[in-house]
């Protein structure tokens, strides 16, 4: 008899496991606490918990507790076969070779090139990039110290979904060994990362497959995923020092070359992905624009603002300030270009604008070449091409979201110019020009003449001296003489009609003197000028042959 109650309580007993088993268990989502998602008082499965503790362990870096957790560790200490009863004492370097061992796979996703002006924040040997398709990494990178340790405390939160049971893991523990299995729970977890300004980074979705260069194709930030972890049971009877141990595999198609073998495996929930937008983040954005203005060095002000950009691409106030970033990097590269000294920042910029202006039409290396990231050019740093190309979505998206700063949209002209782009330099201008109101007769003058530089930079790249675009550059920069009245345009003016005048079928010499003479009466009155930088002026590539070819150029070359 009392073997009879016991075989039915053995069977009754065997009934309701086999329920509870075939029941997939869903946790309380009570909302997110510090880091966790638990709230006091509810037990998590064994399963459930092993899942978050080694998570959690991972995020924070404790090597012991990721030691004692995680399967691959654990069945290299049992793979010779011999069982071992007891884990290794905390000290023991298990803990350190196994841990070295996941941060130097974490370490793939890690930026370590230098990306120059498409640097992203918080940057080189700090930012995390998903490169690749987000299912080909094992869950713990979504979880990795590096974003786990974000000041000012975790920078991660996890939240258990659900778990269910799978097919038994099979693996041996030796090479001849017999093949064994172990109890397998997939358990979900959803991830969210706290901060916008150092979560991680990912190509925006879907481009993977359309990439043609990996560093300047459109970013975003990632603000939470579900990834899934698969967790072994009963392993302490098959040899090992530890019950319950979690697989750390990514998702994909199992492969039977896999210790364990499982059916299923870990890693990110297909299309589960969150991406960072400017309604998630609006506060933070800001305050990194304020943030950036206030770092001293330039690519970590550069990196903030692209970050913020990844986010909100039409963040007004960080369009603007690095655009004017950018220009001003393009112009001091002109001054160490040309190695001429100027004294005075307003005539500064001017100059190296109309050493742009030049060069532009001519030589053209320097801000044609890019550094190529990669080193196939075996360049350091960032050219002046880099901060070119960087300018125009900077400029143009400026331009769409605040087409009242006609500065920006006046130097987006200037920068179409420079990179050759003829006719929408031309159309920049012209369009600006009829946005000017006409009570604003300086801010005219600067129009005209950037409009007359354009529409020279068109006939001099392409030596077509009939082209009617240089006798109305001519007379745009005649009206801007005539309008304004700063020494600084004035000057600008007369000289731009002079080297007009260079591209005329009938080049007229003695105009050229006399505008070349006016030219440089107004230029000798600015702060910082010289006598020598004037004549650098004069022997810039286009009018260095008018010059040095008619001896009544010569009094405008003499030293005084």
């Amino acid at each position: 008899m009392r073997r009879h109650v016991a075989f039915v309580l053995k069977f009754v007993l065997f009934l309701i496991v086999a329920v509870i088993g075939a029941v997939q268990i869903t946790f309380p989502q009570p909302g997110y606490a510090a880091g966790r998602s638990t709230k006091p008082g509810v037990a998590l499965s064994p399963a459930a918990s092993a899942a978050l503790h080694y998570a959690e362990a991972v995020s924070s870096g404790d090597r012991a507790a990721v030691g004692r957790l995680d399967f691959g560790c654990l069945y290299r200490l049992v793979s010779g076969g011999k069982p071992v009863r007891t884990l290794p004492p905390p000290a023991d370097p298990y803990y350190v070779s196994c841990w070295l061992q996941l941060a130097s796979a974490h370490a793939k996703v890690i930026e370590q090139q230098d990306a120059g002006v498409h640097a992203i924040w918080p940057g080189k040997g700090s930012l995390v990039f998903f490169s690749a398709e987000l299912t080909e990494y094992a869950p713990s990178f979504f979880v990795m110290d590096q974003m786990g340790l974000s000041p000012p405390g975790t920078g991660i939160r996890m939240e258990l979904l659900k778990s269910r049971p799978l097919p038994a893991a099979s693996f041996r523990l030796g090479e001849k060994a017999a093949m064994v299995a172990a109890p397998a729970t997939i358990v979900e977890m959803k991830v969210a990362y706290k901060d916008p300004l150092t979560s991680p980074v990912t190509f925006a979705p879907g481009l993977l497959t359309k990439l043609t260069n990996v560093v300047k194709s459109p970013k975003q930030a990632l603000k939470q995923v579900t990834i899934r972890w698969v967790v072994l049971s009963g392993l302490r009877k098959l040899g090992f020092p530890a019950d319950i141990a979690v697989v750390n595999l990514p998702a994909g198609r199992p492969d039977e070359s896999a210790v364990p073998f499982v059916t299923e495996t870990g890693g990110y929930e297909t299309n589960s992905g969150v991406w960072w937008g400017p309604a998630d983040a609006s506060g933070p954005l800001v305050a990194a624009v304020g943030r950036a203005s206030q770092l001293p060095e330039q690519q970590d002000r550069v990196a903030m603002l692209n970050r913020v950009l990844i986010i909100d691409p039409l963040q007004a106030e960080a369009l603007t300030i690095l655009s004017r970033e950018l220009y001003q990097t393009v112009l001091r590269m002109g001054a160490t270009a040309h190695q001429v000294a100027i004294g005075d920042p307003a005539l500064a910029a001017r100059f190296n604008e109309l050493y742009w202006n030049v060069y532009s039409e001519t030589v053209r290396t320097d801000i044609s070449l890019g550094m190529e990231m990669g080193g196939r050019l075996g360049l350091a740093q960032p050219t002046a091409a880099d901060y070119l190309y960087r300018m125009f979505p900077v400029m143009e998206r400026l331009a769409k979201v605040r087409p009242e700063d006609l500065e920006n949209r006046l130097r987006l002209g200037m920068a179409y110019r420079w990179n050759n782009d003829q006719e929408t330099a031309i159309a920049t201008h012209e369009v600006l020009l009829k946005d000017i109101r006409p009570e604003l007769p300086a801010l005219k003058a600067k129009v005209l003449i950037e409009l007359a530089w354009s529409r020279i930079a068109k006939v001099a790249w392409n030596r077509n001296f009939d082209d009617p675009n240089i006798i109305q550059a001519y007379k745009e920069a005649e009206e801007a003489l005539n309008l304004t009245t700063n020494p600084l345009d004035k000057f600008t003016a007369a000289y731009t009609m002079a080297y007009s005048l260079a591209f005329t079928p009938h080049r007229d010499n003695k105009a050229m003197v006399q505008l070349l003479t006016d030219a440089h009466h107004w230029y000798m009155r600015l702060p910082g000028a010289s006598q020598a930088s004037w004549v650098y002026l004069l022997g810039n590539d286009t009018l260095k042959g008018v010059v040095n070819a008619d001896p009544a150029f010569k009094p405008l070359l003499a030293l005084s």
